[in-house]
């Protein structure tokens, strides 16, 4: 089973809004001539790489819920201008929606067991692919989703 990580998704309130922050990314690399990759720095690298790079996906939590995912790809670690060691996630572009659940906020990631991690929306309920992300929030705050 691969493991996952999990992290808070600072200055983001929507996954529609995560997306566009990816295109723009990913449009300015293509302008600096970069490969085409989403990378995500973070000050401490993961122990268990191997692990993470068997399947694992990064988790981003949006205002208090778990909810989307992108695919791991590979972990490198590099320095700073200032000298300090960081290790970058590399992800894939695509941002998966997945089944919201809610989680306290942390510092820094956490990892995620594969049994712990919720389903993709589109498995868990296909119905919900289609609705607006600020309705499908407040039906689940409401408690009818």
């Amino acid at each position: 089973m691969p493991l996952h990580l999990i992290k808070l998704c600072v200055g983001c309130d929507s996954v529609s809004e995560l997306q566009t922050w990816i295109r723009e990314r990913l449009r300015e690399r293509r302008k600096r001539g970069l490969p085409r990759e989403h990378v995500h720095t973070t000050r401490m690298a993961p122990k268990r790489g191997a692990e993470l790079l068997d399947g694992g996906s990064l988790y981003w939590v949006i205002r208090g819920e778990i909810a989307c995912r992108q695919r791991l790809r590979d972990l490198r670690t590099v320095v700073d201008k200032e000298g300090v060691s960081r290790c970058q996630l590399v992800l894939d572009p695509k941002v998966v929606p997945v089944q919201p659940r809610f989680c306290r906020p942390f510092q820094g990631w956490r990892y995620l067991e594969a049994k712990d991690a919720p389903p993709d929306r589109d498995r868990a309920d296909p119905g919900l692919h289609d609705m607006p992300e600020p309705l499908r929030r407040e039906l689940h705050e409401l408690g009818l989703l």
